[in-house]
């Protein structure tokens, strides 16, 4: 009972209007995180924060590559752009380049009918406006009953698991965090297409720290700096 109210009252401190979305991130100018595959570096994805009055642009970079004896087995590089007006998604662009294998995903809010409309690599579709595209940087994808593949655009149900607070050191940095697991409700899903990651929140700004999850190798991401 006491953890179960615990995670009630966190998961109230993430609720928040739609302008607060902005305000957690209005002194932030860029996040750097650096990807490590089995505690080996292999690449980056830096995020920019750019803003207009009530509208928020978040653009990421993101490159790696797993390479064994010099030889380049896989090379993973995309881009992202994010458009929020007072704090709701109205415009995301992704491009993917996995092992010379491109995809794009675009979706865009129609004010009309109220919701998200997904053009995917693999399908078209839309989603209700309160799902979070998974970026991870966006604090309030831990409210979502939902992400959107940033990659492919499919819809992927998900159950939100708090599993409490921790520190955490980051390159010399000590933050208090909150820690959550995200996963797919849906067993009937291939495991190459489920849903199971590990997040970490800046408990006071709402930064994300850190993610991790198992695919192939253990992967992670770790803050690297932020301005």
């Amino acid at each position: 009972m006491k953890k179960n109210f615990i995670s009630i009252v966190l998961f109230l401190i993430f609720t928040t209007k739609a302008i607060a979305h902005s305000e957690h991130y209005k002194d932030i100018n860029v996040l750097e995180y650096e990807l490590f595959r089995n505690d080996k570096y292999i690449g980056f994805h830096n995020y920019k924060f750019e803003r207009s009055q009530n509208y928020l642009n978040v653009k990421s970079i993101i490159e790696f590559a797993i390479i064994k004896l010099g030889i380049v087995l896989y090379r993973y590089n995309g881009s992202t752009e994010e458009k929020f007006e007072d704090g709701q998604l109205i415009n995301f662009t992704s491009k993917t380049n996995q092992n010379k294998k491109i995809k794009n995903t675009k979706i865009t809010f129609d004010e009309r009918k109220n919701v998200l409309f997904i053009s995917g690599s693999e399908n078209q579709l839309t989603s209700p406006k309160e799902y979070r595209v998974g970026t991870w940087w966006d604090h309030e994808i831990v409210q979502a009953k939902a992400q959107i593949s940033a990659v492919s655009g499919r819809i992927i149900d998900q159950k939100v698991t708090f599993l409490g607070k921790e520190m955490l050191n980051l390159y010399g940095k000590n933050y208090s965090s909150l820690h959550f697991n995200l996963s797919s409700t849906d067993e009937n899903l291939s495991e190459s297409k489920k849903l199971n990651i590990d997040v970490w929140y800046d408990e006071k700004t709402k930064i994300w720290l850190k993610a991790a999850f198992d695919k192939t190798g253990s992967w992670e991401y770790r803050l690297k700096s932020f301005n």
